[in-house]
């Protein structure tokens, strides 16, 4: 049995964000790395391209895991605005809440977020997972063009608006739903994926209870009599 990697520590009250995302670029960094005192610092861990474990232990600010590509960072904290923006593949967990934005325009990847998220998660998602423990803000999934959102607790207004075909799946109650979002048959394809995708984020859920949200797909291209919805 190969001996456990010990963690490089960095501790953000000593060194700076720029020393820590430096050596997490380093051409052949440490697999395992544990951030101390992040205490809110914005950029932490982002746009790592290795294999590498980061966990953070405490809150951060914006755009933390932003660009993320095969790495895996837990948050064991809040999260500000535009957690794992962008990213493109790999794990980012966030233990607590996140802020606007989160998974904002990424392309591929998990991101869990074991609390809430609030306004505009998955904003213009292009192939993220996205599960949520808890309820969602206003405009989640907006543009949202590929990738799975799942909620497992309420959705504010205009859940989906102008969705293109990303998949939304909420347990709770939604506010309103946005401009050509609708509510869906959920088959049994879905469940076995959203099973999975439960699974996967860790959540002890019936994939029964959800329901299913999607394009009405009625403003892929402008059309004068549909003027209004846009």
């Amino acid at each position: 049995m190969a001996a456990l990697t010990e963690a490089e520590v960095v501790d953000l009250a000593a060194s700076s964000v720029r020393d820590l995302n430096q050596a997490l670029h380093a051409p052949r960094p440490a697999e395992s790395w544990r951030v101390l005192n992040p205490r809110g610092a914005h950029s932490v861990a982002c746009g790592l391209k290795d294999e590498v474990t980061v966990d953070i232990a405490g809150h951060v600010g914006y755009y933390c895991a932003g660009m993320n590509q095969h790495a895996t960072v837990t948050v064991h904290g809040n999260a500000g605005v535009g957690v794992a923006e962008n990213m493109m593949s790999g794990t980012v967990r966030v233990r607590g809440d996140a802020s606007q934005s989160a998974g904002a325009t990424a392309h591929g990847g998990l991101l869990v977020i074991e609390g809430n998220s609030a306004a505009r998660c998955g904003i213009s998602m292009k192939g993220v997972d996205i599960v949520v423990g808890g309820n969602v803000g206003h405009m989640s999934a907006f543009m949202g063009q590929a990738g799975r959102l799942v909620v497992c607790g309420d959705a504010g207004d205009a859940l989906g608006d102008s969705l293109y075909e990303a998949r939304i799946y909420v347990k709770g109650t939604v506010k309103s739903l946005g401009a050509d979002c609708v509510e869906k048959e959920l088959r049994d394809e879905h469940l076995v994926e959203l099973a999975e995708l439960l699974k996967t984020a860790e959540f002890d859920e019936d994939p029964a209870d959800f329901r299913r949200y999607g394009s009405a797909r009625q403003l892929y291209h402008f059309k004068v009599d549909n003027s209004t919805a846009y």
